[in-house]
């Protein structure tokens, strides 16, 4: 708690229970925060030269935090404000006394070592006061700067430093006093110690809201601040900012000092994108499907001839619960809007013994590779990544095994048989996109309360990770493996129906005859 106290002489107030030093009267005035009413902000009158940009002694405490000279609590924060303006502010102290033979008086350094008591109540901050000889032998008490007496005619005999009588030597005195005032009269004392946290978790777009402790610390310098993040005025403290920070390990380096010495430490600022969470997938029924500007897909499943390699590959993954309706069902289309003469990649669902079908090609000219039964079991989900190497894949008969082999299907993170068909020796030619679809071929083979999730693309090959992609079974944020994807889907988290975003690319799904309630709660 922080008790406010005038001290006897009205000349100054004390915040009791801080770092903070005295401060000379009519120096400070408190108001409400104008974002937060339970907390109260206390500016310095004499060091703010802009109205605008006010100098803050403590900034955005909440008023629970103070309490009155005799340590009652304060109903409000309009109370709390008006209790210390009121105190800070006393317009009838001179702040000059002139001592007589009787009086003595007490110097002591405080326990933060930043403030010297006096027995009669009075404090002031280190380096505020100096001591000299007067012509009468006394010893007159000054502030630092500026002829301005606070204490006249202090007798030798009656001045102690911590209970200890000053020597006898009115010169030697001065000296003692000064040395205390300065804090330059001891070699040895506590230097500071950070005591707070040195590891900070930030989440991505979230604000950084940070305060430096130290013990017996009374400066602070930062270094190594990134970029949108920064000290608070009056509060050199607290560290503010940080939504713009990219995922990342930030380390920031500080030092807390005092008369002693100093104490500096690293504080690592780790920023972490949102935790991941897979809640809704997006449901099919007959009619209803995705379509997405095909042509961004070009760059990642299209080719220009019969398959260059590596450059050309591709891997498509996604989870997909299928129904037991016997229909041949589109999962997903990527391709020419002519089917019949048209390239396109097309993975169809075989309701009627729940297989899988990829066909590539047109409808004259393909390489087809089938699932065997139950494959995809009805109401079941299901992994499924399909991957192509960017080989040939046509129209040579004796070449007809290798075309096969461009392909491959995993199911549940392992690597099934295909029986493979072909037409006219497969596909021998380019490949580009004028639909991109889920749910629907060219005019019908719907979907029937079918589900697909979690769907990504690369333009890669990425058979030989299957096991990180499949990642056992539990559905995770594909963006953050390595390679990431060119295209990802959530299928329903962070959407808002009628569109469901591409995470990573600009190939948007918008939902056609749809409605919000197919975004839902089904998932693997």
């Amino acid at each position: 708690m922080i008790k406010v106290i005038r001290n006897r002489a009205g000349n100054c107030v004390n915040f009791v229970g801080t770092t903070n030093p005295a401060y000379w009267n009519a120096c400070l005035s408190a108001v409400v925060d104008t974002e937060d009413s339970n907390r109260i902000n206390i500016i310095n009158d004499l060091r703010t030269t802009d109205v605008n940009d006010p100098v803050y002694e403590f900034y955005k405490i909440p008023f629970t935090e103070f309490q009155d000279r005799d340590g009652s609590a304060f109903a409000s924060a309009v109370e709390a404000a008006t209790y210390i303006t009121q105190e800070a502010n006393v317009a009838s102290s001179t702040g000059q006394f002139v001592l007589s033979s009787s009086d003595s008086m007490n110097f002591e350094l405080d326990s933060t070592e930043t403030t010297i008591l006096v027995n009669n109540g009075d404090s002031f901050a280190i380096n505020s006061i100096r001591a000299v000889a007067g012509d009468d032998g006394h010893i007159d008490i000054l502030q630092h700067t500026g002829d301005l007496s606070i204490f006249e005619a202090l007798r030798v005999a009656n001045t102690s430093i911590e209970g200890v009588a000053v020597n006898a030597d009115q010169a030697t005195a001065v000296n003692e006093l000064n040395a205390l005032f300065q804090h330059t009269g001891s070699a040895s004392g506590s230097a500071p110690t950070i005591t707070s946290a040195t590891t900070v978790n930030l989440t991505t777009g979230d604000t950084l809201n940070y305060e430096l402790v130290a013990t017996n610390g009374v400066a602070y310098e930062w270094s190594n601040i990134p970029s949108g993040v920064a000290t608070v005025d009056g509060n050199v403290r607290k560290i503010i900012g940080g939504s713009n920070l990219a995922a990342g390990t930030y380390n920031i380096t500080v030092k807390a000092i005092n008369y002693f010495g100093e104490d500096s430490a690293t504080i690592s600022l780790v920023v972490a994108n949102p935790p991941y969470s897979n809640t809704k997938s997006v449901r099919f029924s007959n009619g209803d499907y995705l379509g997405a500007n095909a042509a961004l897909l070009d760059a990642t499943l299209g080719r220009s001839g019969n398959g260059s390699g590596a450059s050309e590959a591709w891997t498509i993954s996604f989870w997909f619960k299928g129904s037991t309706d016997t229909s041949g069902q589109t999962i997903f289309y990527y391709g020419s809007a002519d089917t019949t003469n048209g390239a396109h990649i097309e993975l169809r669902y075989t309701g009627s013994n729940d297989r899988l079908r990829l066909r590539y090609g047109s409808n004259n000219n393909y390489i087809q590779l089938v699932t065997g039964d139950n494959a995809l079991a009805a109401n079941t989900w299901k992994h499924v990544v399909i991957s192509y190497d960017g080989g040939t894949t046509g129209a040579s008969s004796g070449s007809l095994s290798s075309y096969y082999t461009r392909f491959k299907v995993f199911i549940d993170g392992s690597q099934v048989t295909m029986s493979n068909t072909h037409g006219n020796y497969g596909w021998s030619g380019s490949v580009s996109g004028q639909n991109f679809r889920l749910g629907r071929f060219s005019s019908g083979n719907y979907l029937k309360t079918c589900f697909i999730d979690e769907l990504a693309i690369w333009g890669s090959d990425q058979s030989s990770n299957i096991s990180s992609i499949y990642n056992s079974g539990a559905a995770h944020d594909l963006s953050q493996l390595s390679p990431t994807p060119a295209h990802y889907w959530r299928m329903g988290d962070g959407d808002t129906y009628s569109i469901i975003q591409d995470t990573i690319g600009t190939a948007h799904f918008v939902m056609y005859n749809m409605t919000a309630a197919d975004i839902v709660t089904d998932t693997p």
